[in-house]
């Protein structure tokens, strides 16, 4: 069931309690999908389409004879007469120069404020009128959005902030061969003329092949690039990915102003976005995410029928009016929001107080990058305060001075090679008997030295010999001769 809250008579409690949870889902939401309509930028002088004074009934009283409908002007088959096509021509044109003379609207640079507070997934608007972009929002109609790489996609979808699910008025497109160029004073003012001007590509290309006597090809006529009724989005597959991809994100509210909801387009993919938005809503009011899950309706008329169930609050009202109530309950609900760290820089070189200053921002390091520096106990801790001693005879007199430092933890204590030394721990420490102490120098001389009044006693070179080789044979003594072997 649809909750209806006029913006206009806040006096009753409940209402105004509702408004309240309605900008603290604003505030705390962090996927937020919008997806908006003419209806936002009637504040900055232009018109809707289906109201009273709208586009719609400002045709049809200008050309009663020639557009039957209001949608006929806005459909493709009037390319088929004429007439229809030089009365778009030149409703185009004047369309055209109100939106260069007016300005982006209270609800346009709400859309910013979302996006800078990283809480919009994604915009998507009817509008073709690109005050979005002027707001700071890049437009996949744009020519920054455009992919110069190889591949399928003909925009940078990553990097398309707003969705123009109409087209743009301010670029045009050939009928031909589909050229896109950007809409100047010249092209405006043929069309104005009810004139269509020539494609330059088609244009050249025609010009090189009758250079070289080749069959001569048709040139195409500019047109304005919208989308009309009835004809396929030049995009269209390139929106179609960016759906899809906001979809598997799972957003957490939607807020729908400014449309009829009656095109068919659409009205299938507000309910796309709604399905989505209620299955991650909580599953009851208790839970701590209770403001997630909702879809805001923001329009002067009420939703059709069909609506229900899928819009659960409708807010009667402008959009410029809720937007900035929604914005100053936001920065009452959480400042920190709007906190900025502001620091002081000299602007004429002059470092003193007495200098100029200027405020900006400070920027934050990303807790990304402090993450990659690892900490180390040992690394950036300055020396000890200890005065230095030169080894010259001049300064040897003076005394060192000693500081005394603190021991360090167990854990900080720097440990030796092998965990088994004799200094770790009282427990590990050993101590040897007095005869593995081993002996003194002068009686180890007597095991490992010859004998004192001995000669040639290789022998007992021979038996320290622990090697696999065999000992050396012993000649036999000659006849007449005698040894004397020491005794053991």
């Amino acid at each position: 069931m649809t909750v209806t809250l006029d913006f206009g008579s806040q006096k009753d409690l409940s209402t105004r309690r509702a408004l309240s949870d309605l900008s603290l889902s604003v505030a705390k939401c962090k996927k937020i999908v919008v997806v908006t309509g003419a209806g936002i930028s009637c504040s900055s002088g232009i018109p809707d389409f289906r109201s009273s004074d709208g586009l719609y009934a400002l045709v049809k009283e200008k050309y009663p004879d020639v557009v039957l409908k209001g949608r006929d002007l806005f459909d493709a088959s009037l390319f088929r007469d004429q007439t229809s096509t030089a009365v778009f021509y030149t409703f185009i044109a004047q369309l055209k120069q109100s939106i260069d003379a007016a300005t982006p609207g209270p609800t346009h640079h709400f859309l910013q404020l979302l996006d800078s507070k990283k809480k919009l997934l994604r915009s998507y608007t009817q509008n073709i009128d690109g005050f979005e972009a002027r707001a700071g929002l890049l437009g996949s109609a744009s020519h920054e959005a455009k992919s110069n790489g190889k591949g399928k996609s003909k925009i940078r979808t990553k990097e398309v902030r707003n969705v123009q699910l109409h087209g743009d008025i301010h670029r045009v497109r050939c009928r031909s061969c589909s050229a896109e160029y950007p809409c100047t004073k010249e092209h405006i003012s043929m069309f104005v003329e009810g004139l269509a001007p020539e494609c330059p590509e088609c244009l050249q290309r025609a010009e090189a092949r009758i250079a070289r006597s080749a069959r001569t090809i048709k040139v195409g006529s500019l047109r304005p690039a919208i989308v009309l009724y009835d004809e396929p989005h030049p995009l269209g597959d390139d929106i179609g990915t960016i759906q899809s991809a906001d979809l598997a994100r799972n957003p957490d509210m939607l807020i729908i102003m400014g449309t009829s909801l009656k095109v068919h387009g659409l009205k299938k993919l507000v309910k796309e976005f709604a399905k989505t938005v209620h299955s991650g809503a909580p599953s009851s009011p208790s839970k701590a995410k209770k403001w997630s899950g909702k879809v805001v309706f923001v329009n002067r008329t009420p939703p059709a029928a069909e609506w229900a169930g899928i819009i659960d609050y409708h807010v009667v009202g402008e959009t410029d009016a809720w937007v900035e109530k929604v914005t100053e309950d936001w920065k009452k609900m959480r400042p920190s929001d709007f906190e900025v760290q502001q620091t002081l820089v000299a602007t004429d070189g002059d470092v003193s107080m007495n200098g100029n200053f200027k405020v900006v921002a400070a920027t934050k390091t990303k807790a990304k990058d402090a993450k990659k520096k690892p900490r180390k106990d040992e690394e950036n801790v300055p020396p000890l305060p200890t005065d230095m001693v030169l080894s010259t005879p001049d300064v040897s007199s003076l005394t060192v001075k000693t500081v005394s430092t603190p021991p360090l933890s167990p854990s900080k204590r720097r440990q030796t090679n092998s965990h088994y030394s004799a200094d770790s721990s009282p427990s590990k420490r050993r101590t040897l008997p007095s005869m593995k102490k081993g002996l003194k120098d002068l009686d180890r001389g007597l095991l490992f030295t010859k004998a004192a009044g001995v000669a040639d006693m290789d022998l007992y070179d021979n038996m320290n010999d622990l090697s696999m080789q065999s000992p050396p044979k012993v000649k036999p003594p000659k006849a007449g001769r005698a040894v004397r072997v020491a005794a053991f």
